[in-house]
């Protein structure tokens, strides 16, 4: 995820790629899939190196998930800016098709709560954080838990996956 540096704080965490060990069971290799908040490419690359086909695009790259018209695709696999949580989770639900956000666990508070009651939601709760590229390069990005909160994607509401 990467969207410009904010004064107060930045959305710049990019994924390491082992944070999709734990979903890749879930993804379908016919699928395309897309990365619509792609930063640097981590995710894009890596789940194109796992063979799956997948459109990657990002805000920076010109394409605003929020606003354009989406690619053609079948399921969304993506780390959104966490500002901007609540309009890409509402975004992904108007979509209409399964997908998975990396997300930290406070997510399940707030305002976002009425998006999951109306449609549901799937947890893959991991069993250790993720070490995030952080903004300055230096350091653990593993300061807080997350979770792939998905959608039409898991077997079941909440399913424990290992990193």
């Amino acid at each position: 995820m990467m969207l410009p540096l904010n004064k107060k704080y930045s959305d710049d965490f990019q994924t390491p790629p082992i944070a999709l060990k734990p979903l890749i069971p879930y993804l379908k290799k016919e699928w395309v899939i897309w990365e619509c908040a792609e930063g640097k490419g981590n995710l894009t690359k890596a789940l194109r190196e796992l063979g799956f086909k997948v459109v990657g695009t990002d805000i920076i790259t010109g394409h605003d998930f929020l606003k354009d018209d989406p690619p053609e695709f079948d399921c969304i696999v993506t780390n959104p800016p966490y500002s901007l949580r609540y309009q890409f989770i509402k975004r992904a639900y108007e979509l209409g098709k399964p997908w998975a956000m990396l997300m930290t666990l406070t997510t399940l508070e707030g305002k976002r709560q009425e998006l999951f009651k109306k449609y549901g939601i799937e947890l893959l709760l991991l069993n250790k954080r993720i070490n995030f590229e952080t903004p300055s390069g230096k350091g653990s990005g593993a300061w807080f838990p997350v979770a792939w909160f998905c959608w039409k994607l898991l077997p079941k509401d909440i399913v424990f996956g290992e990193i």
